[in-house]
């Protein structure tokens, strides 16, 4: 597919430069040191001061470099008829202004610290505003609370002074500046700056002033910063409120009894509800003096690291998170607070429960909704230098006494500003950026100004500076070793381990979150970690046909990108779940329930709830369908605790059979309604009868041009089926390819390569004969790759009655497999118009070997196309496991049924395995004139090997004899 051409905007041609000028007036672009003229950082806050939000369209002029710009964008003479118009918050790339560009770790510009490149596209902004007709006679300031990467400040004509810290707030006093009517805010953002170097990020590149812009009046002897300390005791229940601030601010709490507490003062509250994730307690009140009135929401919690654990309110708790990006498919950066709301929303439904700001300070807004709903939050520092590892770390800022300023700024901004968020647990100084001295200071700085929270930095392998051990992708073993205690040096071994990162959710997967789980459970150092990443970052683009799809690196013509690796999310771009999603839900749900021998299990894996907000219920299916169902008492549990039950007394039925138990909220809560089902469980009841073989008296028939048995018609001289039932059929035969996906891809040692070197994605089949045998037509084949010596030997056993035709397939390695396979089944196509799927086995969703838990026994339908996910970089998925039958039919009902001896997995889809592959878009993908139908024995497992470890030893697909039994049975319209 063609890249799409840049979206076209108005430029600014760079004019000739003048022999001998030299131009200063840009340096601060190139200026290590952090923002100058703005005020001291302090807590973000609203109150009943009077605020303007100065968001909506403004003007803007792209020129190419800082020396090509405008000179007089301040001046209220300067003439901006000729600019265009552009929204604020936003970025200049998505409308219509240059072009996005993606990279994960290398800098798309000459690594040469603090220089920047002179082609540096720089924007201007202005805006015309007018006061409020009761906006007040004080001091004001002006806050911005996104500017990427650097901006120069202008209001009525002074320069306010120049920002940097791309997610990071900075005002400026501007009360004596303003005017009551046509007040002139001029802004010039520069693309690349020496901030650039700390904003390496593994996001797309995307510029300009993208989050709000306000002014706000601040009233004489009102609130100028305040820090609210509410502690808990868990011993005593008791809560520890404390207020620091100026002189004369206080703090009033009416449902505690709290009434104008003075600044510095601490007051003990009896019996307070301490605030966690999963009971977001939250005590309102209003911070105050006699000029000016906020409201905060204070929740109690004290967080500590004791006997090699992470606590909060002396409990254990076990992160089950997500690294979330902000980001949206339209807007970049720019996440409007609805989007916000059902990000948050979305995770508490599927039990995820705290997010890590990958790597930078979200919008403010955001850790507003985690206190409110419940998400323990690790806040990350605006800080990364990954580009560095590339240069072996030479010229890292983090080590440079030149950017130490700018390290401590970031810090210090953040921690400032979110201070006085109790989701906020843990500060982080930042990602990837390295070791060195300023990475410590800003660790030193941040212990001395907040005690109450430990400090977590990845990239400080010897936790020299850091309370909590932190890693990326590492391997089961490794975390198993951890747990253990017999990995790293002594002072590693006496903290909590957590991986920041882990499940690289990119296209399909990540495999391997049970085994994950099941260490975090064993071992109490390991408490948990945080899937990387909450969504996809695929911009949404139409091609020359008007046709949706989601854009990633390359797609804009960078000369340097990473391709599809910023596709790498368990939400879809436009936040539909991926199946990893649910099955993140399944593995971390926080009840467990389980059956053995004729009784429940019932276990609450919650970290301080009990299950008391929990209904349980019953369902029993037979053959997916209900026969039976009632409710489950269980007796409130204990975080922790477990309880077992009897089975409860269920009808008799005649074919398998299951009980499914689920926990449901009781009540409506903030995320979701009563009747939410958190948790489920099934147990088997019935077994299944064995399927009677076809019945014997179909006798193969012969002639020159086709071979019938029973309902199926073959091709004498390949052997192959042709017909079955009427239906044109081509196949079934061998099939040991699949599409590969992201994680085959991996990153070191990938499945995809040795599968390609093996020949498997162009295998040959070769005739070695066809026989009757009583009743029976067996035909035998090799199939094997071009150039290699080692193949499969598959030998086709077909049976029939007048109404069913019977598939015993056997399969045998010859010579010596170089790797595993990526499938092992059979492929077949059937007419286009079989397009309706029922299924008795696993679902609804895909499944694989390694990522299945979150696919319960039941009884389902599709349609062909719903049986597709769209992952944004096409490859591998929509498989569906262990089932029992199958039965695919036209819209009047009539189709075909396929039979387990005893399961089998199925994808369906209108394209080949091929095809597949050698997409780049969902849009490459046309439906073919036939459905292309697989049926498999097993896959190999998926894996994390896109960024992580591959796939587990007992997921791997080996080369080994196999048998696969099928019965086809074509059906007649109803």
């Amino acid at each position: 597919m063609t890249a799409p051409l840049p979206l076209p905007g108005r430029s600014r041609p760079a004019p000739p430069r003048a022999e001998g000028k030299l131009l200063t007036s840009s340096s601060y672009v190139e200026d290590p040191a952090p923002s100058h003229g703005s005020s001291a950082p302090r807590s973000a806050f609203r109150s009943d001061a009077p605020a303007l939000g100065l968001g909506g369209s403004w003007r803007f002029l792209l020129s190419p470099s800082a020396e090509a710009a405008p000179d007089g964008i301040e001046r209220d003479d300067y003439d901006d008829k000729g600019w265009d118009d552009i929204p604020v918050p936003g970025h200049w790339q998505l409308a219509g202004h240059g072009s996005p560009a993606y990279t994960n770790v290398r800098y798309p510009f000459p690594v040469n610290p603090p220089h920047v490149p002179s082609d540096n596209p720089t924007g201007d902004y202005r805006l015309s505003f007018d006061l409020p007709d009761e906006w007040p006679d004080e001091p004001a300031v002006l806050r911005f609370d996104g500017i990427d990467s650097c901006g120069r400040v202008w209001l009525n004509g002074t320069e306010l002074g120049v920002t940097k810290g791309s997610r990071l707030p900075a005002e400026f006093d501007v009360g004596p500046l303003l005017r009551p009517r046509g007040n002139l805010l001029a802004v010039r953002v520069h693309q690349w700056s020496a901030a650039s170097y700390l904003e390496d990020q593994d996001m797309w590149w995307l510029s300009g002033i993208f989050r709000d812009v306000t002014l706000l009046a601040r009233p004489a002897g009102g609130v100028r910063d305040f820090t609210v300390d509410a502690g808990y005791d868990h011993l005593t229940a008791r809560g520890t409120l404390r207020l620091d601030a100026d002189s004369g601010v206080r703090i009033s709490v009416p449902e505690l009894g709290v009434v104008g507490l003075p600044a510095g003062q601490p007051a003990e509250v009896a019996d307070v509800t301490p605030w966690s994730a999963e009971e977001p307690r939250l005590y309102e009140g209003e911070v105050h003096t006699g000029t000016e009135r906020v409201p905060v929401r204070i929740g109690f919690r004290t967080v500590t690291v004791e006997d090699g654990q992470l606590r909060v309110n002396g409990r254990r708790i076990v992160f089950r998170g997500v690294n979330r990006h902000e980001f949206h498919p339209d807007s970049g950066r720019v996440v409007p607070r609805e989007f916000a709301v059902a990000d948050v929303e979305l995770m508490k439904r599927h039990n995820v429960n705290a997010v890590r700001t990958s790597h930078y300070p979200p919008d403010p807004a955001f850790l507003d909704l985690c206190d409110t709903y419940g998400l323990w939050v690790i806040d990350e520092c605006d800080l990364e230098t990954h580009g560095f590892s590339e240069l072996d770390w030479q010229g890292n800022p983090s080590d440079d006494p030149r950017w130490a300023d700018a390290y401590l700024d970031r810090m210090r901004r953040m921690v400032e500003r979110d201070k006085n968020h109790p989701s906020v647990v843990l500060w982080s100084l930042g990602n990837e950026a390295g070791t060195g001295r300023n990475l410590a200071a800003a660790a030193e700085w941040t212990h001395r100004r907040d005690p109450t929270r430990p400090l977590h930095y990845e990239g400080d392998a010897d936790c020299a500076y850091t309370d909590v051990h932190s890693r990326m992708y590492a391997s089961h073993e490794v975390v198993d070793r951890i747990g253990r205690g017999v990995e790293g040096p002594e002072r590693i071994r006496e903290l909590p381990f957590i991986l920041c990162e882990f499940g690289h959710a990119m296209g399909n997967g990540p495999g391997g979150l049970l085994e994950y789980r099941e260490l975090f459970e064993r071992h109490p150092r390991c408490q948990g970690g945080f899937v990387w990443e909450w969504i996809d970052h695929g911009l949404a683009r139409q091609d020359a046909e008007g046709r949706a799809y989601f854009a990633y690196g390359g797609d804009f013509d960078e000369p340097l990108h990473d391709g599809n690796f910023v596709i790498d999310g368990i939400v879809h771009p436009d936040r539909t779940p991926s199946p990893a999603l649910a099955e993140f839900a399944k593995v971390f749900e926080p009840v467990r329930i389980t059956g053995a021998d004729g009784a429940l299990r019932v276990t609450n894996h919650y970290d301080i709830l009990s299950s008391a907000h929990l209904d349980f219920s019953w369902v029993l299916e037979q053959e997916g369908t209900e026969v039976a169902r009632g409710t489950l008492t269980v007796p409130p549990l204990a975080a922790g605790d477990s309880t077992d039950l009897p089975l409860p007394v269920l009808p008799a039925t005649g074919a398998e059979s299951w009980l499914t138990v689920r926990a449901a909220l009781a009540a409506d809560t903030a995320w979701a309604k009563a009747g939410h089902v958190v948790a489920w469980g099934q147990t088997p009841v019935t077994a299944a009868p064995a399927l009677p073989a076809p019945a014997a008296g179909a006798a193969p028939d012969m002639t020159e041009s086709a071979l019938r048995l029973g309902p199926g018609v073959f091709d004498p001289l390949t052997g192959q089926l042709t017909a079955l039932g009427g239906l044109p059929v081509e196949g079934p035969r061998l099939d040991l390819w699949r599409a590969p996906t992201d994680n085959d891809r991996g990153s070191e040692n990938p499945d995809e390569r040795s599968w390609r070197a093996a020949g498997l994605h162009r295998l040959q089949h070769r005739l070695v004969g066809t026989e009757l045998l009583g009743d029976a037509l067996v035909v035998r084949t090799r199939v094997a790759p071009p150039g290699l010596g080692f193949g499969m030997r598959a030998d086709y056993h077909w049976s029939a009655d007048q109404q069913r035709l019977r598939l015993r397939l056997e399969v045998e390695p010859e010579g010596t497999w170089p790797c595993t396979l990526p499938r092992l089944g059979v492929r077949m196509t059937v007419p286009a118009a079989l397009g309706r799927a029922e299924w008795f086995g696993r679902g609804p969703g895909e499944a694989y070997a390694d990522s299945r838990q979150a696919a319960r026994i039941g009884r389902f339908t599709s349609t062909v196309d719903a049986l597709q996910t769209p992952y944004v970089f096409p490859q591998e998925n929509g498989n569906r496991i262990d089932l029992r039958w199958l039965r695919l039919t036209s819209a009047d009902g009539a189709g075909l049924r396929v039979d387990g001896e005893p399961a089998f997995a199925f994808t369906a889809r209108r394209w080949t395995s091929e095809h597949l592959a050698a997409a780049a878009h969902t849009t490459d993908l046309e439906p073919g004139d036939t459905i292309v139908l697989n049926l498999d024995l097993a896959q190999n497992g998926l894996g994390s090997a896109s960024c992580g470890p591959g796939v587990l030893p007992q997921y791997r697909l080996h080369p080994d004899s196999a048998t696969l039994t099928l019965t086809f049975t074509p059906e007649a319209t109803p």
